[in-house]
């Protein structure tokens, strides 16, 4: 049984004991299920699993960054690269929120509805636009890879790459240093991926048995056009623009894109599967890591597609329930900040629901009609996290094909790069006696 049906047995099998906690009552506050073993155990097994990748996604960033820019050994690729990587991630996320906000008008979701607010929420506010720009060049980088800020350590680790190659054959053996450490990284990766069945169990089980199906019932007309938005803009919108500028196949992109899609639903955070990214447009899709190691985490930071649709439908969700008439302009107004946002708020922990409040605010409506949909937002969250890492995969393999980074016969070849569990944590027999070797010199000494 290979990693991906391991996972998906896993999902199934959480979702059913999840219904089945909710909809007994065993999960009621206070019950020994609920103390003991949803926030008890499955918190503790999937919390731990997400740090582990969160763990990663540092070094690994950094490591990989390095290759890749001494990889590519031009300064002007990298420009063309990035250059790119940044005008489709904004063109996906302008057509992911324009066709969110269509779909949503046309079906006039929230009209006629009398919903209490379900919870408070209180926006935070997000940088200005300039200060982000400003915080790209950290004042110490050390401290920007203790925060986890995307942009910063991206910044930082491109121009150790750079003065690498300026510095020339002085710096070949920090090269093979960093190409040595990259490696050990997706090691790293593989062994933590053999565990992912039992974690996406344990954190499918919590969420399921935490959110129930009375809360679903009462948004159904809100979480069913939010979804549908979600999978026409995952099939239908990316897979136009991936066969549009890059020629390759959709059918053959959404098979080997699932173990990602998975871990980025299991998590419901972009940063902490860019390992599984990273490893699955490498090793399945044949993209280069020179160009890798830039699209995969610089769209993990500035990409927002799935998070701009829910920004959308919404926006129009609650302009109808509150009855305020945004007009043609008020949509317009939600798209430009939307996009502008994606970047704006790059880095800002809740980053959707804080994004949703800077667009009221824009438009008029009032910030605490976010308590409406924030109890089905954990859900939400983590469907629109697989989307935003499929445009992630999609960009990735765009810009390398047109940069001839790409292996097509690898992307065509439906075994390439397939996991295998028992591989993850094989140790090299010739590795394993040199250790032995070692260990009986340290003992004869």
């Amino acid at each position: 049984m290979n990693l991906t049906t391991k996972v998906l047995l896993g999902m199934a099998l959480g979702i059913i004991l999840g219904l089945i906690f909710n909809l007994t009552g065993l999960n009621a506050k206070g019950t020994f299920v609920n103390e003991f073993v949803v926030n008890g155990a499955f918190h503790i097994v999937g919390k731990m699993f997400v740090n582990m990748l969160k763990m990663l996604v540092v070094p690994l960033v950094f490591f990989s960054l390095i290759c890749g820019v001494c990889g590519i050994g031009d300064i002007r690729v990298l420009g063309r690269v990035g250059s790119k990587s940044f005008a489709l991630y904004m063109l996906t996320t302008a057509i992911a929120i324009a066709t969110a906000i269509a779909i949503a008008a046309t079906l006039g979701i929230g009209q006629g509805l009398n919903l209490e607010t379900a919870a408070s929420f209180s926006g935070k506010d997000a940088p200005p636009l300039s200060q982000v720009l400003i915080d790209i060049i950290p004042k110490n980088p050390i401290n920007a890879m203790a925060n986890g800020d995307m942009l910063p350590i991206i910044f930082f680790s491109i121009m150790v790459g750079v003065s690498m190659l300026m510095v020339g054959k002085k710096a070949k053996s920090f090269i093979e240093g960093a190409e040595i450490a990259n490696e050990i990284m997706m090691k790293m990766v593989n062994i933590i991926m053999a565990l992912a069945p039992y974690a996406v169990f344990a954190l499918i089980a919590k969420a399921v048995a935490n959110l129930g199906l009375d809360l679903l019932a009462s948004l159904a007309g809100y979480v069913l056009v939010l979804v549908g938005a979600l999978m026409l803009h995952l099939f239908v919108t990316l897979m136009i623009v991936l066969k549009v500028f890059s020629g390759l196949s959709p059918k053959m992109f959404i098979s080997k894109i699932r173990n990602a899609q998975i871990f980025a639903f299991s998590t419901a955070s972009s940063n902490a599967t860019i390992p599984v990214t990273m490893r699955t447009v490498t090793e399945r899709f044949g993209v280069n890591n020179s160009v890798a190691s830039f699209t995969v985490p610089f769209g993990a930071t500035i990409n927002m597609d799935g998070t701009a649709i829910m920004q959308g439908v919404a926006t129009v969700f609650i302009a109808n329930v509150y009855g305020v008439e945004l007009g043609m302009g008020g949509y317009l107004t939600v798209i430009l900040m939307s996009v502008l946002a994606s970047i704006g708020t790059a880095g800002v922990p809740g980053v959707g629901l804080i994004m949703l409040s800077m667009v009221f605010t824009q438009v008029g409506l009032p910030v605490e009609g976010i308590g409406l949909v924030l109890g089905v937002d954990r859900l939400m969250d983590m469907i629109r996290t697989a989307v935003n890492v499929s445009g992630d995969a999609a960009v990735s393999s765009i810009v390398a094909k047109s940069e001839g980074k790409m292996d097509v016969d690898v992307f065509n070849d439906p075994t390439a790069g397939m996991f295998d569990t028992d591989e993850a944590m094989r140790i090299d027999p010739d590795v394993r006696a040199e250790m032995a070797q070692a260990v009986e010199a340290m003992h004869n000494k």
